[in-house]
């Protein structure tokens, strides 16, 4: 159960750090250009170290720590996750910088959707097809330039207890910019055991969730960067089932608990 003796306590003190989140927010957006890509810090550029340190700081504020295994590709790569929470950007963000894309809905939403447009997320309408053609030329343009792209193949946020079908359409763009595909598995862990409660419930709008989630005991965001797959002229289909198996296969490990 989300609720205890201590919710209000936690919902108070992260409150307090709301205002810092957003004020970190500022110089953040002002290194996503090209001058913040020219600056380097250590072995990344000073926009990848910005949007990696808010991240980590926004996953904190909302009561989860991220743990990575597994190394990022450099660009370009399609990198293809299954699809938990909203806070499932922020957690690969604070590993990487990537781009994705995204429900039309997040440009809606308070805070994340601002982030998005200025990370220069890709925005697909769910059911269009004429939305999912634009897309797919899109993604092959960013990829053909050499940088990272996320998806959510299971096409929306699920329940967290398993993984869904990964759906073939996007994968397209790989195929086409002829780039690695590289699986990435993300789960939600609270005393060994997989988190329910990280996903919306009870018919949850966005506000609601994030309300909730200042208020609930510390997740484990475990973040594992799978080997890539190549396309090697394989079916979009087949490339799909490939990805998803290996996501599933390292959901259900045994770090999963019962």
């Amino acid at each position: 159960m989300w609720f205890d003796a201590l919710t209000p306590i936690r919902f108070l003190l992260r409150c307090l750090f709301v205002p810092l989140l957003l004020i970190a927010l500022v110089p953040t957006l002002l290194s996503i250009n090209h001058w913040g890509r020219s600056v380097r810090v250590g072995r990344v550029s000073l926009e990848e170290f910005m949007i990696a340190r808010w991240s980590w700081f926004l996953c904190r504020v909302f009561g989860v720590r991220v743990g990575v295994s597994g190394e990022v590709q450099a660009g370009p790569v399609l990198l293809v996750a299954n699809h938990v929470s909203w806070l499932d950007i922020q957690v690969m963000h604070s590993a990487a910088a990537m781009g994705f894309v995204g429900k039309a809905e997040i440009n809606r939403w308070p805070l994340l959707g601002f982030l998005a447009r200025a990370g220069d997320t890709i925005f697909i309408e769910r059911g269009s097809h004429a939305s999912s053609a634009d897309v797919s030329n899109a993604l092959v343009e960013r990829l053909n330039t050499g940088r990272r792209v996320a998806i959510y193949p299971e096409g929306g946020i699920r329940p967290g207890d398993n993984v869904g079908v990964f759906h073939a359409r996007l994968f397209k763009a790989a195929v086409e910019a002829d780039c690695l595909i590289q699986p990435v598995m993300i789960r939600y862990m609270r005393n060994g055991r997989r988190d329910p409660d990280m996903t919306f419930i009870n018919n949850e709008n966005m506000v609601m969730n994030m309300l909730r989630m200042l208020g609930r005991p510390v997740s484990d965001a475990d973040l594992q960067f799978l080997p890539p797959i190549a396309p090697d002229g394989r079916p979009r289909r087949e490339l799909a089932r490939m990805a998803q198996d290996a996501v599933t296969a390292a959901f259900e490990g045994e770090r999963a608990g019962a």
